[in-house]
């Protein structure tokens, strides 16, 4: 994510800001310019969903969603508490999704759209389809959802891990341009599903599988293992964004620099920039004795699907 600052005194502010910290100027996010603005209470209008989903955006007129809420088309009842203090929190990852979305030139008008629900009283499954985007708000609860990662041996797991995982899934047809050179790298998506699903979870990934995928979900079905790669690509290109935007450059071995942003198109520039500040990362956190932050391996397998799905990307968004 770009960095943002403060329209009245030029300090730095986070996307979620809502007032500075430094001179008091209320702030909203404008979706229009994606920008953090500074204002006036009197000069502009809050998002609809300030109070139910911690919203900072503004709009242009009264009761209005602005462009990231509007998405959401079912959320929990009010008279469900912990429901609605997990939506805020989902909100807020998806807002920084829609942002990303918008900084590569992926269609946001498409029939893409999000039901945020609650499984407080009935189960809840993660999904897509059609367009829809369905998220067990539970995942927002940092206790669930970490037994549910140690459960599945997943290193890492987040609501904004989810959401990008599910886009993936509305953007495959939207971005890939040739099914062919696809089917070669991801395999065959027309593979029966149900049959796919029920070999994985009965015999579980191949041993060998960090070899061609980045993770082991991703060996359950072509769809996966695009959506997977899909997700894995959103995770670099925005953290690539957040380091070059707050000045971070680690320099590696020569030609592992961080030399470009995501936006210039050149897929090796990403690699060059992404494979340094990874390794950086992991020092840093293994040095408070902490885990790895950066917790995958990307083999030249994966990183050649990583390649297609920036071309798919970049290829769309240049029409």
């Amino acid at each position: 994510m770009r960095a943002f600052t403060c329209g009245n005194c030029g300090r730095l502010a986070p996307f979620e800001s809502n007032r500075c910290l430094h001179c008091g100027a209320e702030h909203g996010f404008d979706w229009d310019d994606r920008e953090l603005v500074a204002f006036w209470p009197s000069e502009r209008i809050r998002c609809a969903n300030q109070a139910t989903a911690a919203c900072n955006a503004v709009v242009g007129s009264d009761g209005e969603a602005c462009l990231a809420c509007a998405l959401t088309r079912t959320r929990p009842s009010d008279a469900d508490a912990a429901g609605m203090a997990r939506f805020a929190e989902a909100e807020a990852a998806k807002r920084r999704l829609v942002f990303e979305l918008a900084e590569l030139g992926l269609p946001l008008d498409g029939g893409l759209t999000f039901d945020m629900l609650s499984s407080t009283d009935a189960p809840v499954t993660t999904g897509h389809a059609d367009g829809v985007v369905t998220i067990d708000l539970a995942e927002a609860d940092d206790s669930h959802r970490e037994a549910v990662r140690a459960k599945m041996s997943e290193p890492y797991r987040t609501v904004l891990g989810h959401l990008r995982h599910e886009v993936g899934h509305h953007y495959q047809p939207i971005v890939v341009a040739d099914w062919d050179a696809c089917r070669a790298l991801f395999g065959d998506e027309r593979e029966d599903y149900q049959q796919a699903l029920d070999r994985h979870y009965e015999h579980g990934a191949p041993d060998d599988w960090p070899t061609s995928f980045v993770s082991a979900y991703a060996t359950m079905h072509p769809w996966e293992d695009w959506a997977e790669t899909f997700a894995h690509y959103l995770h670099i290109a925005d953290t690539l964004q957040t380091a070059l935007a707050y000045g971070v450059r680690v320099e590696g071995p020569p030609g592992m620099l961080a030399k470009a942003a995501p936006a210039d198109g050149a897929f090796a520039s990403l690699m060059a920039g992404w494979l340094p500040l990874t390794y950086a990362l992991n020092a840093l956190n293994r040095s408070m004795g902490a885990e790895d932050l950066y917790p995958f391996v990307l083999t030249p397998a994966v990183i050649e699907k990583l390649e297609f799905v920036h071309q798919s990307v970049v290829g769309y968004s240049k029409q």
